[in-house]
């Protein structure tokens, strides 16, 4: 095997370890597939009529729960990564010769795979309680796109922070601010509706962009402004993430 496919076989195999990890703990699953579905229905039927929109709650709120779907599943990754560390299991993995980047991409991975399967289970809920978003296929490509790119931001500053937490607990604590911030967004009332000090938080934090250019691409009319917004606060926590994960892998490991 070359030096070069060496570390693309081993990333294969942390995600088939990472993967049957997943799926062998329903805690799992449900925090990050079926949670979201569930404030979903929460949301759309018992607080969406308290929302005056403009349009449809459930067309509405889907952009957010979107974006919901994909916070709500990083604490176990969190976990997950620390368990890694604390427990010597990376330290085993350099015994074995493993690339080290492959430990870290699995987790990357498989937690961008596992936010997108929470996203199509979401945007399939939705459509079933009526959803019907304007966009064309480009628009559709430029959704998933952005999805894709914020799963990926989010798995790299959560594989980061699992990495710097001294402890699983507090690994799992370091990633309740990400699942906090999409409840104080755009997400489910406009911004412009919430109380001062409140509404400018929400205009300016950076999930409301990532929102916005959502809601605008699933209607048919991105707005060009938030949408290099929510690709900057994209590229950016990526990029953060992956500097630090790497920093911190390079230090502790």
């Amino acid at each position: 095997m070359s030096a070069v496919s060496i570390p693309f076989a081993d990333s294969a195999i942390m995600l088939r370890r990472n993967l049957k990890h997943t799926m062998r703990n329903p805690t799992v699953v449900f925090n990050a597939i079926l949670f979201p579905i569930v404030m979903m229905l929460m949301f759309v039927y018992v607080f969406g009529g308290a929302f005056n929109v403009g349009e449809k709650y459930v067309d509405y709120a889907t952009p957010g729960l979107i974006v919901m779907a994909i916070s709500y599943g990083l604490g176990s990754t969190a976990t997950a990564v620390n368990s890694d560390m604390t427990k010597g299991i990376i330290n085993r993995f350099k015994v074995m010769d493993v690339s080290r980047g492959s430990v870290l991409t699995g987790h990357v991975i498989v937690t961008a795979v596992r936010c997108l399967v929470a996203d199509a289970a979401i945007i399939g809920v939705a459509f079933a309680m009526g959803f019907r978003p304007a966009a064309s296929a480009l628009d559709w490509l430029g959704a998933i796109g952005l999805v894709l790119l914020v799963s990926v931001a989010a798995s790299w500053l959560t594989v980061a922070l699992g990495l710097a937490a001294k402890s699983v607990e507090s690994a799992g604590l370091a990633t309740v601010p990400l699942i906090m911030l999409p409840f104080l967004s755009s997400a489910f009332a406009p911004a412009q509706t919430m109380a001062p000090g409140v509404r400018q938080f929400a205009e300016y934090q950076p999930f409301t962009p990532i929102i916005e250019t959502l809601r605008g691409l699933l209607s048919g009319n991105p707005p060009a402004s938030q949408a290099m917004a929510a690709v900057a606060w994209s590229a950016g926590f990526a990029l953060v993430g992956y500097l630090w994960a790497v920093s911190t892998f390079r230090k502790r490991a």
